[in-house]
């Protein structure tokens, strides 16, 4: 190699490694995480199975909301009242629903309208949404008709 060269790349200075952003936009802050459904803690002992709902066919409708509710975020979903959250450490007090053994008791309940009096109980950890209840006839909290 000729000397020149050489030398060329020896006396490279810290100020040729720095470059400047052109017209690149800077993502502002993290956006917050979409819903993501987790089944883990489903009960099979009360409420209804996945095939009661398929033989009442609204399971297909079931999943079609889960898909779409998997588009926003927890509080875009509890803002829009799609899912409602109840107040943390609250198991409705007339149900006909008990509280499994498998959930810790300090959760905040939450259901998800399907269509009419047909719900998904559930709980939110983070952005996750366990579902743990299919309650086909509004039986998780119990109200008075008015």
């Amino acid at each position: 190699m000729e000397k020149g060269k050489q030398k060329k790349f020896n006396e490279r200075s810290i100020a040729s490694y720095k470059r400047e952003l052109k017209g690149v936009e800077l993502r502002q802050g993290r956006k917050d995480p979409l819903i993501v459904l987790s089944f883990r803690d489903f009960d099979r002992n009360q409420g209804q199975s996945f095939n009661d709902w398929e033989q009442d066919e609204i399971l297909a409708l079931a999943v079609s909301k889960l898909h779409e509710v998997c588009n926003l975020t927890r509080l875009e979903a509890t803002r829009q009242q799609i899912i409602k959250e109840y107040p943390k450490g609250i198991f409705p007090p007339n149900s006909d629903f008990s509280h499994p053994k498998h959930i810790a008791p300090d959760i905040a309940w939450c259901s998800m309208h399907i269509q009419g009096k047909e719900c998904v109980i559930g709980y939110f950890d983070d952005n996750i949404f366990n579902i743990v209840f299919l309650d086909k006839d509004h039986r998780f909290w119990i109200t008075e008709k008015k």
